[in-house]
Order: structure tokens, then sequence, then C-alpha cells
């Protein structure tokens, strides 16, 4: 079973303080998608390097029938096929999980994943997170598992691989070296409770359309007063329901996603 010792987040530091490595379980019926995207880049190299690990385990390892099924029709009748409770909680069961991981269902009626929730994942051993099919998922494994169902937006995709993907993508990214610099991460989208202002670099003249003046004038109080206003005015026109949390006194954790 697994031992490690549970890491702390280090706010003042915007980083991830471990003394074991983050680690990433995957249950799915195609392991054969991992890593996948998490194979390269900032992930990848992360992943190669040791920074942290990820595990696949295929669910139909659990099937007992010679045709490996993991599904049946949905009791009462409809469309599709949901994955059976049995196969699903045996697959669990036979990873031996340390009781203290987050245990996820990846699932278009769960909780929407946010970059609270990804700090808290991130600070933590690493999840194990179930890849969702078909029409879903029998409701008493998620009951028994004690599965927290997590959503990644307001669309259906065609399985929960991608969405797993994309949570464990955005935890790598806060563990240390990682990222180049601890501190690149804290002016992105969300790392305040507004989105990211706007980015320029070379050339300074692109097809009729300068860099602004203001960034080129190393006043840096000037500078972060016309990003704040920006991060402000593009909150506002796309997201204002993050400028009514803050309102809300609910403005979250100083951390990092894409911007």
């Amino acid at each position: 079973m697994d031992t490690r010792v549970k890491p702390a987040y280090d706010v003042r530091n915007n980083s991830v303080a471990f003394r074991m490595t983050w680690r990433a379980t995957v249950l799915t019926l195609f392991s054969e998608m991992f890593p996948g995207p998490l194979g390269v880049s900032l992930a990848g190299k992360a992943l190669a390097s040791g920074l942290w690990e990820l595990e696949a385990r295929d669910i139909r390892d659990s099937a007992t029938d010679r045709h490996r099924s993991v599904d049946d029709t949905p009791a009462g009748g409809g469309p599709g096929m949901v994955l059976r409770a049995d196969v699903l909680a045996d697959a669990i069961d036979a990873a031996d999980i340390a009781p203290d991981r987050p245990r996820l269902l990846m699932s278009p009626r769960g909780r929407p994943l946010t970059q609270a929730k990804i700090v808290e994942l991130a600070s933590g051993p690493g999840p194990w997170i179930v890849c969702g099919r078909f029409e879903g998922v029998d409701q008493r494994v998620i009951e028994a598992r004690r599965l927290e169902e997590i959503s990644v937006g307001d669309y259906v995709l065609s399985g929960g691989e991608i969405a797993a993907m994309a949570l464990i993508d955005a935890c790598v990214r806060l563990l240390p070296g990682v990222m180049g610099t601890p501190a690149s991460g804290a002016d992105e989208s969300f790392s305040d409770g507004l989105l990211e202002y706007p980015q320029f670099t070379r050339p300074q003249e692109f097809e009729g359309r300068p860099i602004p003046e203001i960034l080129l004038s190393g006043d840096h109080a000037r500078v972060a007063a016309w990003r704040r206003a920006e991060a402000e005015a593009l909150t506002r026109a796309r997201r204002p329901d993050l400028l009514m949390a803050r309102t809300r006194g609910q403005k979250p954790p100083k951390s990092t996603t894409e911007g």
C-alpha cells in the first residue's frame, strides 16, 4: 500500500513543498491514452525527471468473463450502457491505494474544477482518478467507494480521460521544479481571482499594432497599475462571476493555471 508522507502547500513561495513524490493513479478503460500529452512539455519533462509519477490501470483487468465485459444496460431502460459497480469496485480495490489519497470520478455532473481545488490536490499525496465512460457509472460504487465527482466544464466528453489529463496537468504545474521560475504563475488567470492581463513581446510593432507604451516605460508602478486595470476589465467582461466572488470575500488562493 502507498504509505508516502503527505506534503504541504507553501503559500509564501507559491509552491508545493514535498517530502515524497506526488503521484497520480488513473483507472481507465483506455490505459494506452496515458501519458499522452502529459508525456511532453513541462509535465513530460517533470515526469521523466521523477518530479511526479503516473500510473494508468486498466479497469478491464478486473472483468471476470471471457469477453472482459465492464458494462451493462441501464436499470429502468434507456439508451447506452452503464459501467458496472462490481467490476469497477474490484478495479479500485485491486489498486490498493492509501485511504488518504483523494478519490475522484471525472463526471459532467460533478462539482466544477477550480484553481482552489487544484491547489488542494497538488498539496496532497496525489489523487487517484476514475475515468467514466458510456452513460455513466453505477451509483452504488460511487457511494460505496466514496468517489468525489469532478467536472471540467458544462459539456460532455466521450470519456473522463481527457478531463483527467487536464486536472493532472494543472496540478503538476504547481510542483517544485516544474516551472522555471516559482513566481511565473503568480500573475496568471485565477491567481488573484482575476483573469490574466494581456501579454506582449517582440516585435515592438506587429501589423500596425504597437506594444502599449506604458509597458516600455520602465515605470514598474505604472506597469503594475495598468496590468491590474486590464485584468479587472477583462474579468468584468468575460467572467463577472469571479468579480462577484471577490466582492463576497471568496478570493481564490494565490496559485497557477494556464492563462
